[in-house]
């Protein structure tokens, strides 16, 4: 699925990012409980080298719960990880992130110099929402629209500790397909950007098999269809989701399975599990090293061509 999603301001913040990146003491990254893998910036790794992350697993609110404890084990096999979940419903969760961030910095408590951190995530996370829950004001402008964060700025959260926000930042490319389509379906990325229908039939097919109970019981159907199309036909005919002539509206329907996915209307669904992501992983890694290998390839093909001419 082409997405095309990688705006100018995007490309400043990256630079911006690194620039001020040797300043800063500990980061903070803004995952979807729903996708932490497809959600996580390979960008974000390669900027804070081995400072210290919390990795907060926001939305934990829409997300199925076994999962989310699956994924928080998972992250914090990495070295100075500390992952937590959390949902901007439950502002008492979020307040307990300033003392996470004294016990991961020990050494600057009670200095003088204050904690200073950095909260960085892709865009439409809800990391606007968790700022001004920390500061206890409206300071990042909300909005479910992705990037709506446009430029860095610096918050004083009192206590010694201030935070650097930073503009929702998505990487040039996604190198695994299925994360584009997790991204699609989570409204990580404008819906002007993507085929509805394309985005609910992926939908459609990992529901199936992931949480056929919960769609059994939310569209109330007896015996589930096999396949992707067959679930929004179906699903279609008993929202009265239909064209002039009684034919099912595929684009109707796709929204309408998108939009109750995103509110949490069809339960708890996580769309990707660790062990999931340990299989992408390798094969984004393998798919890296073939184009890298061709590369090789017709550098060297091209220096040979160069070479025969010159004799």
């Amino acid at each position: 699925m082409a997405i095309h999603w990688f705006p100018g301001h995007m490309h400043k913040a990256r630079k911006e990012i690194a620039e001020a990146m040797p300043q800063i003491d500990l980061v903070i990254e803004v995952l979807d409980a729903r996708i932490p893998y497809s959600s996580e910036n390979p960008m974000v790794a390669q900027l804070r080298g081995d400072k210290p992350c919390i990795k907060l697993l926001n939305k934990c609110d829409l997300a199925d719960p076994e999962i989310t404890a699956q994924w928080i084990e998972y992250l914090e096999r990495e070295q100075g990880v500390k992952a937590m979940a959390v949902t901007t419903l439950q502002p008492a969760m979020i307040k307990k992130i300033p003392d996470l961030c004294r016990k991961l910095v020990p050494e600057r408590v009670g200095q003088e110099k204050k904690l200073r951190t950095m909260i960085m995530g892709i865009p439409n996370v809800g990391k606007s929402t968790i700022i001004n829950t920390l500061a206890g004001r409206t300071i990042a402008k909300t909005g479910n629209e992705p990037a709506v964060t446009k430029a860095q700025q610096r918050i004083n959260l009192g206590d010694g500790i201030v935070l650097s926000d930073t503009p929702g930042i998505l990487w040039p490319k996604v190198d695994n397909e299925a994360s584009s389509y997790r991204l699609a379906v989570t409204g990580a990325i404008k819906d002007t950007a993507m085929e509805y229908e394309d985005v609910a039939m992926f939908a459609a097919e990992y529901f199936l098999k992931a949480y056929p109970d919960a769609i059994k019981e939310r569209y109330k159907i007896d015996e589930l269809p096999q396949t992707d199309i067959e679930l929004l036909e179906e699903i279609g005919a008993k929202r009265g989701a239909r064209r002039a002539g009684g034919r099912v509206d595929l684009h109707k329907v796709s929204e309408l399975l998108l939009h109750e996915f995103r509110s949490g209307k069809i339960g708890l669904l996580s769309l990707e599990t660790p062990a999931m992501a340990e299989v992408e992983k390798a094969e984004v890694e393998r798919i890296l090293a073939e184009k890298a290998a061709e590369k090789e390839a017709k550098k060297a093909a091209d220096k040979l061509k160069r070479s025969g001419k010159r004799h």
